[in-house]
């Protein structure tokens, strides 16, 4: 008996393999896991590591100030940080006020050092050497944080001027507004500028200047009353560790305890030429070692 041949067809078609389908969602998961983890790690080894920042060269990063003369596109910020690492003005309780007689200084003392004032010194530039004279008729005391003045870096308040000059000693006589504002608003304001002005330059060394006496006492203003704001002003020099100068008894008569004769101009109603002369001279022999 013939056995059976079993014959298999087989196809002319390839079987196909099964296809492998892109996931763009599985991609964007994997991509964005990614992305995280590198960013963890990063952001710690910046956190960890105190030089992370830092260039190739070991240098850190430093942003450039613009200069002086442009304030238009930034303004210095009030009470900002002191920098580390510099040293600060005295503390409290380390310098003596009012600062005592000293050895005079030489004239070019006042290369360095910038007046702020009022009405009552503006013309100290035209009388003495001490010609770096920041204010208007219109600054004060209690104005002394808002009032905007006219300078080389434009009309800006005290503060911000001082911020782009950086002097390295200042000079403050404010008190135009006496008798017109409460004696607590005057020294509010000249405590704050005064604490703004040490916190952002610390190095700065700040002379509050005692108020003159006046010629003769009227309704609103006495001598009185100016001694009281000058014992005021006396204790926010000690308490915010800056010094202060008495050019109020420097200007008196003796006697009378009001400004001498001599140092009054009655034609202009205004401190006189050997007023001026008198304040340049004790401002060189009571400066702080």
């Amino acid at each position: 008996m013939a056995k059976k041949r079993t014959v298999q067809h087989i196809s002319s078609k390839k079987r196909s393999r099964p296809k492998v389908k892109f996931n763009f969602g599985v991609f964007l998961v994997i991509f964005i896991l990614s992305f995280a983890s590198c960013f963890g790690l990063y952001m710690a080894a910046a956190n960890l590591q105190d030089d992370f920042l830092d260039d190739k060269s070991n240098n850190k990063i430093v942003v450039q100030e613009q200069p002086g003369g442009d304030t238009s596109n930034e303004t210095p910020t009030a009470n900002a940080s002191v920098p580390e690492g510099e040293t600060s003005a005295p503390a409290p309780g380390s310098v003596v006020n009012p600062v005592p007689q000293s050895e005079a200084v030489d004239i070019s003392y006042f290369d360095s050092c910038c007046l702020v004032t009022d009405s009552t010194l503006l013309a100290m530039g035209e009388h003495t050497s001490f010609d770096d004279v920041i204010g208007s008729s219109e600054l004060s005391a209690s104005g002394c944080r808002d009032v905007q003045v006219d300078s080389e870096y434009g009309t800006i308040k005290v503060y911000e001027i001082m911020q782009f000059k950086k002097p390295s000693v200042l000079y403050l006589m404010l008190g135009s507004d006496i008798g017109v504002v409460s004696v607590d608003d005057m020294i509010s304001s000249y405590t704050s500028l005064v604490n703004d002005l040490h916190g952002y330059l610390p190095d700065m060394k700040i002379y509050i200047m005692q108020l003159p006496p006046v010629i003769y006492d009227t309704e609103t203003v006495t001598n009185d009353l100016i001694n009281q704001y000058n014992d005021r002003l006396l204790d926010v020099a000690k308490s915010t560790g800056v010094y202060c100068i008495d050019t109020n008894t420097a200007l008196k008569a003796t006697a009378e305890g009001r400004l001498a004769d001599e140092y009054w101009d009655s034609e202009n109603a205004a401190l006189s030429k050997a007023a001026y002369e008198k304040i340049s001279d004790y401002i060189r022999t009571h400066t702080a070692v």
